[in-house]
C-alpha cells in the first residue's frame, strides 16, 4: 500500500566514494580538511569541509517549548560536526497563518538552506516557478550520493520543474494522509449509531446528541483554522483534488478518475450551496462556539479532556490519537470517518512529493546543506534522533517496538521535530503509540484506492498569475464565514462568492488549467 518503492536507480557517475554521509564517515572530512587520494595528494573532487558552517532547515509546526528539541539537536550536531563540520539550525514556520508566512519566507530572498516542501499543500510548484529553489541536478550526485542512488529515475522525474530537479521527494515512506472526522465511538453508540459513520448526515446526528446530552461539551470545538469544504467535495462527488492552490479553500477539481483531465466546478454546483446551508444549520444548532472564527484553542486537547466530541485531520494523526484517547478517555473508542468513504471512488494514493525537501535558491552553503540532508536520511543514528528523540528519555524499545520509558513525563519529556522531508521505511521503528488495529482502515483504503495521477503535472500559472491571486483572495475573504456558518443567508453568501470569484478572473484561470491538463493528458497517453 501507499508509495513505497522497490526499484532503485543506478548511480551514473559516483564522484565521491568516501563522503561522510555514506555510512561510516570520512576521517579526513571529520578532521575538517579536504580528503586525500592514495598518493597523499589532496583530492580536488572531494567536498571542502574545512570551514565550519551552520545549515538552516525550515519545517512547518509550532516550536517545542520544553527544551527537549534543543537537547536532541545538540546530539545530532555532535555527529554533524564530526562528519561534515557543520551544524543544523531548525527554523519553524508556526501554524498560525502558516501559508502566508511560508510563502513570504521564500519570496523574501532570505538565505535559507534546506526547506520542507509539499506539491499538494505547500505551493511547491508555484514557488519553483518564482525561482525559490535551487537546481539540484549537478549537486545531488556529489553531495548527497546515498540519496541520489536510492531514488529511482521515475521518482526523480516527478521532482522536476522545467526539466530540472528542484526537490528531493519523500518517496520511500508509507503513509495515508486522507482526511476525515474523528468521533467518539461510545457517544456514537449512545446516539444510535452502532455502525461506522459513512456520511455527514450521521455526523450531524452525532453532534446533535452531544448538544442535547453533554452540557459541558462543545460538540465540535473547532478552532479558526478548520476547513471542511474539501472534505465535503470528497464525500459527495467523485472529484479528484488537483495540484493547484487557491489558498483557503479548493476552487478547482477534476471530474473523476475516469475524467481525471477534465476540470470540475464544485463551487458553481448545487454542492456548494448544500454545504453552505449545512454549515449554517450546524452553527445555528450550536455545534461549535459562537466565536469559532476567532477561536485559538486547541480542539485536540479539548477532545482528550472530554470537552469536545469531534476532530478533523488525516489517518496518520488518527493512528496515534486513538491510542492517546484510549488512555485519556478510557472506553471512548475513537473512530474515523474518512471523507472518501461516502462515495468510495476518489481516494488517491499519496503523491511522493506530498513531503520532501528543497534547497533555497539563496542558500550560501548548498553543498554542505545537501551533505547534511544525506546524513539525516541515510544515517540511522541521526534519523532516530530527529524522528524519535533520545533513547531512554523519549522512548525505549521493547519487543521491537518503541514504548515510553517508565519515568516519561509528557510535559517535560515530549519531543517532536516536524521532519516530513525525507522519512524512509527502512529506519522506522514500530511504535506502541500507533493503534494496533489501524490496519482495518488500511484494508478499507486498499479496496478503493486509485493511483495518484498528477505526479508529473506542474501547473504553470504565469499566464494567469494575477487572476489566480485574485481568486485565492476571494476564497480567503469570503470562504471562512461560509465554512463556519456565519452568514445570515447561505444562498446570498454563495451568490456573492461566485460573483466575486468570476470578477477575479475565475474563467480565465479555469481555461488555462484545462488547456494545460489537455496537454498533460496528451503527454501521458503518448508515453504509454
Amino acid at each position: 500500500m501507499g508509495i513505497k518503492k522497490a526499484s532503485s536507480m543506478l548511480l551514473t557517475f559516483l564522484l565521491l566514494f568516501t563522503l561522510a554521509a555514506c555510512g561510516g564517515g570520512n576521517n579526513a572530512a571529520n578532521n575538517g580538511a579536504k580528503t586525500t587520494n592514495d598518493n597523499g595528494n589532496k583530492d580536488s573532487s572531494a567536498p571542502d569541509t574545512s570551514k565550519f558552517v551552520k545549515i538552516s532547515y525550515v519545517v512547518l509546526g509550532d516550536k517545542p517549548k520544553n527544551g527537549q528539541f534543543e537537547k536532541v539537536l545538540a546530539k545530532v550536531n555532535e555527529i554533524m560536526k564530526e562528519k561534515i563540520n557543520a551544524e543544523l539550525e531548525w527554523k519553524w514556520v508556526e501554524w498560525a497563518d502558516w501559508q502566508t508566512k511560508y510563502n513570504l519566507l521564500l519570496a523574501s530572498g532570505e538565505a535559507v538552506d534546506l526547506i520542507t516542501i509539499g506539491t499538494d499543500w505547500l505551493d511547491t510548484w508555484a514557488n519553483a516557478q518564482r525561482g525559490a529553489f535551487m537546481n539540484l541536478d549537478e549537486l545531488l550526485p556529489k553531495y548527497a550520493p546515498e540519496t541520489w542512488k536510492s531514488i529511482p529515475e521515475e521518482d526523480w522525474n516527478e521532482s522536476r520543474y522545467n526539466g530540472k530537479i528542484v526537490l528531493i521527494p519523500e518517496n520511500d515512506y508509507t503513509q495515508w494522509v486522507n482526511h476525515g472526522f474523528f468521533y467518539r465511538g461510545d457517544w456514537a453508540k449512545e446516539a444510535g449509531l452502532s455502525e461506522p459513520i459513512k456520511n455527514w448526515e450521521e455526523i450531524g446526528q452525532y453532534l446533535q446528541y452531544i448538544k442535547d446530552n453533554k452540557p459541558d461539551v462543545v460538540p465540535w470545538d473547532m478552532a479558526s483554522g478548520a476547513v471542511t469544504w474539501g472534505g465535503y467535495i470528497q464525500s459527495y462527488t467523485d472529484n479528484l483534488d488537483l495540484p493547484i492552490s487557491t489558498g483557503y479553500m479548493p476552487v478547482f477539481t477534476a471530474v473523476s478518475n475516469d475524467e481525471k483531465y477534465t476540470v470540475a466546478e464544485p463551487i458553481f454546483s448545487d454542492l456548494f450551496l448544500d454545504y453552505a446551508k449545512l454549515m449554517k444549520e450546524w452553527a445555528d444548532k450550536g455545534f461549535w462556539r459562537e466565536d469559532a472564527l476567532n477561536n485559538k484553542n486547541d480542539n485536540r486537547i479539548a477532545l482528550k479532556a472530554g470537552l469536545s466530541g469531534l476532530d478533523q485531520h488525516h489517518t496518520q494523526t488518527f493512528s496515534t490519537l486513538r491510542v492517546e484517547m484510549d488512555k485519556a478517555q478510557p472506553g471512548s473508542e475513537l473512530q474515523m470517518f474518512p471523507f472518501n468513504r461516502t462515495g468510495g471512488k476518489n481516494l488517491m494514493e499519496l503523491s511522493i512529493t506530498h513531503g520532501g525537501t528543497s534547497l533555497g535558491a539563496h542558500s550560501k552553503n548548498p553543498e554542505r546543506a545537501l551533505m547534511a540532508y544525506d546524513l539525516i536520511r541515510n544515517n540511522e543514528e541521526i534519523y532516530h534522533l530527529i524522528n524519535y528523540g533520545i533513547e531512554g528519555v523519549q522512548y525505549e524499545i521493547k519487543d521491537g517496538k518503541r514504548t515510553l520509558p517508565a519515568n516519561y513525563n509528557e510535559a517535560s519529556d515530549s519531543f517532536y521535530a516536524d521532519f516530513w522531508g525525507g522519512r524512509v521505511d527502512k529506519f522506522e521503528i514500530p511504535s506502541e503509540t500507533v493503534w494496533s488495529e489501524i490496519g482495518t482502515l488500511y484494508d478499507e483504503y486498499d479496496k478503493i484506492k486509485i493511483p495518484y495521477p498528477y505526479g508529473q503535472f506542474v501547473f504553470d500559472k504565469t499566464p494567469v498569475e494575477s487572476e489566480l491571486t485574485a481568486v485565492s483572495q476571494v476564497a480567503g475573504e469570503l470562504g471562512p464565514a461560509i465554512n463556519f456558518g456565519k452568514v445570515s443567508d447561505p444562498a446570498k453568501a454563495v451568490e456573492e462568492f461566485r460573483a466575486k470569484i468570476k470578477t477575479a478572473g475565475y474563467d480565465k484561470v479555469k481555461a488555462e488549467l484545462q488547456k494545460q491538463l489537455d496537454a498533460f493528458k496528451q503527454k501521458m497517453e503518448s508515453a504509454k
